[in-house]
């Protein structure tokens, strides 16, 4: 079983505070998911653990099985073993998504230890059928003229064939429709084992009919305030988030990032 430990979670951006205080572990054979407010740190949250630099890290830890995060490099988080599925994900002009893939996958393997160009072909057309992504795809350049939606499948297609420690899913479901919806939680429900975790940030709670999880956290105001089960989640999507405010005392004020 492998780890991930957030302690104390401190984040600004300039001179604005966004994480005020995160305290959140996740374990692999877990699904969690995040859903809060917007403008509440949950994208932050995912940022500041892949170690995007424009989010200084003011105080607390994260660790991986005991290992200091914080002291690793982006690429270095990566291969050990932490993955991040972008709401936004970028487009890559001359780096087609195959060439991304492999090297992702290889970087995590020892030398001499490299996939095999067949393995990989077999290997990735299987994952490009269970997402029922056409073939010419994995050919084209990263993420380039993608629609939303095939972004997204695109992220989840990396996250299966790349098979992470630690996936830090952000806002996965924003513009997919239902069939799309269907496919991508299809491809996150077949990763699901003892040797891996996931951290889903969502806003809704259709995501969470098609993946089951295990734990739910509500962000508000840059800290976790509430944990519970999939309950909470069913209760948040009847009820909002009004009576989590009124039971904490909390005041309907965001820190304005998401």
């Amino acid at each position: 079983m492998s780890t991930l430990v957030i302690k104390d979670l401190h984040v600004k951006i300039e001179d604005k505070e966004i994480l005020k205080g995160v305290d959140l572990t996740i374990n692999t054979g877990e699904i969690h998911a995040i859903m809060g407010p917007n403008g509440t740190g949950k994208s932050t949250l995912a940022s500041a653990i892949m170690g995007h630099p424009k989010y200084e890290i003011t105080q607390g830890s994260i660790t991986l099985d005991g290992e200091d995060v914080l002291e690793m490099e982006v690429d270095e988080r990566a291969r050990a073993g932490l993955f991040l599925g972008m709401q936004y994900p970028s487009e890559i002009s001359g780096v087609t998504n195959a060439d991304f893939m492999r090297s992702a996958m290889n970087a995590r393997r020892e030398e001499g230890d490299e996939i095999s160009l067949m393995k990989f072909i077999r290997e990735l057309d299987n994952k490009m059928e269970v997402l029922d992504m056409e073939q010419e795809m994995a050919q084209r350049y990263l993420n380039e003229g993608f629609s939303g939606g095939e972004k997204k499948r695109n992220e989840i297609l990396q996250l299966m064939m790349i098979k992470p420690t630690i996936a830090i899913l952000d806002e996965i479901d924003s513009g997919l429709d239902i069939d799309a919806l269907k496919v991508v939680s299809d491809g996150i429900n077949q990763m699901k084992s003892e040797n891996f975790g996931c951290l889903i940030i969502t806003h809704y709670q259709r995501l969470l009919n098609y993946i089951t999880p295990d734990h739910v956290h509500v962000m508000m105001q840059g800290r976790v305030v509430k944990s519970g089960g999939e309950e909470l989640s069913l209760k948040l999507e009847s009820e909002g988030y009004d009576w989590i405010k009124v039971e904490l005392g909390i005041e309907d004020e965001t820190v304005g990032q998401a």
